[in-house]
């Protein structure tokens, strides 16, 4: 039996794959201010052209540098690991497989696109790099990306996981990084928000709009922002956790997947190792493809598909995405990577579209599902890849309850030691369970109501 498959360095994907090139409605683009379409130049401020090339782009392959492989090879390609003792636990004919992305040294699947941008951004003549962070997972692998390639990097840790996860901030100081709790006074978004909430928790929103006000204020035009999720070019980057997958389950001889299944938050992991098997999905293959999110939360399950700002200083273009608003501050859930206001605008069109079908689970679920995990798989798992694993479970008990054999594909998108103070909350019972108040997210979704109202556009295939 094979537990663990192993893909050679010469077998890593030598391109991105890019789900905009095969979407049967293309996706509506952003829009500036005055409700025109963006334009490249206009994005020029924040990110450097090569990768706004990449953003704009609807090449379905795009060639990943040899530099870059360079970088990626410190751990890629992951194993690709079968839950065996899981099943047992369970029951189930079904056989779940796994993404192992916890290998990397940041423990998560972001240094995927952390070493990829901040690459085009040193090609491009950049010193400095900022950005934001929730759990920290990003803050630490864009901190680990800049050590590798010798750039300046500051980020903005949203305020309720800095104070709740030190560990993180001495990761991304260990890589020479600069941890700054948001809203933080030293950017004009953070200190507005202060005078108004001296005691918010802080959002992604909030430390969004102060990475980029800290990237486009500076006076050398040395700095550029750069992002974890949500974007395109982010995206692209992820899909070689999907490409790899195919090649490994090819290898033992297994069919494609019934079910794949991620955490989304902004939409990074799921979006890696799910968009290879969406373009399976679009040309016929019977694939249940499924975006798991927090109850807290609830981007894709509850929100409207709309157009809105990435953060709460409007900083950003329009999006077309589903979002709770760009004023929402989620509430405290130790899930800190999962609490963002948006959803990614390509996860967005193929939720319109019908291609993916979205959950969400309440913690404690998720909690009891990562304490199952680790006392038959043994490993640890962060807070949001918990969600991942808690709809895995769901399948599978599914699977056994309809007597089918079942293949479900999950991505692990990251281990969870530096998030074992949630563990502690759940295993002392002191962990409650929170869905959204409709009031509140109605009271959220306010900040969107004079904005432009984007059409649904679907094929109605699916």
């Amino acid at each position: 039996m094979t537990v663990k498959v192993f893909l050679d360095e010469k077998d890593i994907p030598r391109q991105w794959y890019n789900l905009a090139a095969d979407l049967p409605t293309p996706m509506l683009p952003p829009l500036g201010p005055d409700g025109n379409p963006v334009n490249p130049e206009m994005l020029a401020p924040v990110f450097p052209m090569n990768l706004i090339e990449q953003e704009v782009s609807t090449e379905r392959w795009i060639d990943i540098p040899e530099e870059v492989l360079d970088l990626l090879y410190r751990w890629r390609p992951s194993p690709l690991r079968r839950a065996k003792y899981l099943e047992e636990a369970l029951g189930t004919p079904a056989k779940i497989y796994y993404k192992d992305e916890g290998v990397s040294p940041p423990g998560s699947h972001k240094p995927n696109t952390a070493v990829a941008q901040a690459w085009y951004n040193k090609q491009f003549g950049i010193k400095k790099l900022t950005t934001e962070t929730g759990a920290g997972q990003w803050g630490s692998a864009l901190s680990f990306a800049c050590a590798l390639l010798g750039l300046e990097c500051k980020v903005y840790m949203v305020r309720i996981s800095f104070d709740q996860k030190p560990f993180r901030r001495l990761m991304m100081e260990t890589w020479g990084g600069q941890c700054l709790p948001s809203p933080s006074e030293t950017t004009n978004a953070g200190r507005e928000i202060l005078k108004l909430h001296p005691e918010t928790p802080g959002s992604l929103g909030i430390a969004i709009s102060e990475a980029i006000e800290a990237a486009v204020t500076d006076p050398k035009g040395e700095t550029r922002y750069s992002l974890g999720s949500v974007l395109n070019h982010v995206m692209l980057h992820q899909t070689i956790i999907g490409l790899e997958a195919k090649k490994q389950l090819k290898m033992i001889g297994e069919k494609l997947p019934d079910v794949v299944i991620g955490c989304a938050g902004g939409g990074s992991n799921f979006a890696g190792l799910s968009f290879p098997f969406v373009a399976d999905k679009i040309n016929g293959a019977n694939i249940r493809i499924v975006p798991v999110e927090p109850t807290s939360c609830p981007t894709l399950t509850r929100a409207p598909f709309a157009y809105d700002h990435g953060d709460v200083a409007k900083m950003t273009p329009l999006l077309p995405m589903y979002s709770l608003g760009h004023t929402f501050v989620p509430p405290p859930i130790h899930a800190g990577g999962l609490r963002y206001h948006g959803m990614a605008p390509l996860v967005s069109q193929a939720t319109v579209e019908g291609l993916l079908e979205p959950e969400s689970i309440p913690q404690l679920e998720c909690y009891e599902s990562a304490v199952l995990w680790s006392r038959t798989e043994g490993t640890i798992s962060a807070p949001e890849t918990s969600h991942a694993i808690a709809a895995a479970i769901r399948e599978a008990k599914k699977a056994k309850e309809e007597g089918k054999e079942k293949v479900i594909l999950f991505n692990w998108s990251g281990h969870g030691l530096m998030d074992l103070t949630g563990y502690q909350a759940y295993l002392s019972g002191r962990l409650e369970d929170f869905a959204l108040p409709e009031h509140e997210m109605q009271e959220s979704l306010k900040s969107m109501a004079d904005l432009p109202k984007p059409p649904m556009n679907k094929s109605g295939k699916w």
